[in-house]
């Protein structure tokens, strides 16, 4: 039996489309539908169910999946006890990497972008997204995440503490009155995440320093509301990774207004015998380690 029938057989049982397992496998759709039709074929028998949303498996297709499942670690174990000149030089293959939409962007983006041109094999997918990615629907191999996950057979490790504050536009803050407490934010307008879209409570900030009757701008993007800030909408928490470089915001209330926040870094306990989404994964915890300074900045003073 053809293997490479059964590594797309395989792909489309975990990701559900002929898409997108043929983005993860690099290849076109139509290859793996081909594939897909001549394993039926020498089965004997339709292994998924053509449906609108894509692929479902059939009863025949759920009975062969676990074996197809042991055959991968076993291909899997063979790639992992091949001499050491089978090194990081020969990754290839597709990982698709999940963060939050700030540390995705302006800490993992430029870093990952530079590891592709170290191995030319591989391809990487960054989805910095505002919004939970769920690891169990394989909509991505490693998530980095604000809530260590507590479900499913994963690997989870803390990736990093990072730092997030209270931040104005300095002009703006200069013709507003002066915030020397808590109290004097009554005096000021506010940006922030759009409540019923929030992905998760450990954004949820603004309650604890003041309870605006209004916002004046709000988005689901971390990026979005930093712009607001800068143009002097109003104040905000944003991390310091992505505001402290910024010479035209100051830190409000630092003394106060200063927020710890961690990033989770998960995987599917199979992924960590692929040699390709091992190496990424270690890749990502050195960056984090080399920016330490960065997502936990020393404490800077107000403006004013």
């Amino acid at each position: 039996m053809d293997w490479d029938n059964l590594r797309y057989f395989l792909e489309v049982a975990r990701v559900g489309t002929l898409v997108a397992a043929a983005r993860r496998t690099g290849v076109e759709h139509t290859t793996v539908a081909r594939r897909i039709q001549a394993l039926e074929k020498q089965m004997g028998m339709p292994l998924f169910t053509r449906e609108a949303s894509g692929h479902r498996l059939t009863e025949a297709g759920r009975q062969l999946l676990p074996a197809v499942e042991a055959m991968e670690l076993a291909v899997l174990g063979v790639e992992q006890s091949a001499p050491a000149n089978a090194s990081a030089s020969g990754l290839s293959g597709l990982v698709r990497v999940g963060a939050t939409e700030g540390f995705g962007t302006l800490i993992l983006a430029p870093y990952l972008a530079e590891f592709t041109r170290t191995h030319t094999g591989l391809s990487i997918d960054l989805l910095a997204l505002p919004r939970l990615l769920h690891l169990s629907r394989r909509e991505a191999d490693i998530v980095i995440s604000l809530e260590r996950p507590t479900r499913g057979s994963v690997i989870v490790t803390k990736l990093a503490d990072y730092t997030l504050c209270l931040y104005g536009q300095r002009e703006y803050l200069a013709r507003k009155p002066l915030v020397a407490q808590r109290e004097d934010l009554r005096h000021h307008a506010f940006v922030n995440y759009v409540d019923d879209l929030l992905f998760t409570k450990e954004l949820q900030f603004i309650d604890q320093l003041h309870q605006p009757e209004r916002f004046a701008f709000r988005s689901t993007s971390i990026s979005a509301q930093y712009e607001a800030v800068r143009v002097g909408a109003g104040l905000a928490v944003l991390p310091a990774f992505l505001a402290d470089r910024d010479p035209i915001l100051s830190r409000v209330l630092p003394q106060e207004a200063e927020f710890t926040r961690t990033f989770w870094m998960s995987m599917p306990q199979e992924a960590r015998q692929q040699s390709r989404i091992q190496a990424v994964w270690e890749f990502i915890k050195q960056v984090t380690a080399k920016e330490q300074d960065l997502l936990r900045p020393k404490r800077r003073g107000a403006a004013h």
